[in-house]
């Protein structure tokens, strides 16, 4: 259950001082939830942009070609979204130090 914190499904006790173990539990939660985030919007963005690239006549089924052009557009897209993750993460590290 949650805490009223908004902090998703977690019952971080934020009443009294905020401890170090507490900062803690919510940066994690925080990272956790920022995490779950970015892979829905991951999935949303893969559904909207191949589905409509390579199924342009929805029907009961998919045939093989629109199989075969789902996969190779997945494939690419989570191949982009990997390089451009890295540079984010990179170009952070380096703004760090």
């Amino acid at each position: 259950m949650n805490s009223g914190s908004g902090l998703g499904d977690y019952n971080l006790d934020l009443s009294g001082p905020i401890t170090s173990v507490k900062k803690e539990a919510i940066k994690q939660q925080i990272k956790q939830e920022l995490a779950m985030a970015n892979a829905q919007e991951l999935i949303n963005n893969i559904n909207k942009n191949c589905f409509k690239m390579c199924v342009p006549s929805p029907g009961t089924s998919l045939s093989s070609s629109e199989e075969v052009s789902l996969n190779r557009c997945i494939d690419k897209y989570l191949a982009s979204w990997d390089i451009v993750s890295q540079a984010y993460v990179s170009r952070i590290q380096r703004e760090k130090h």
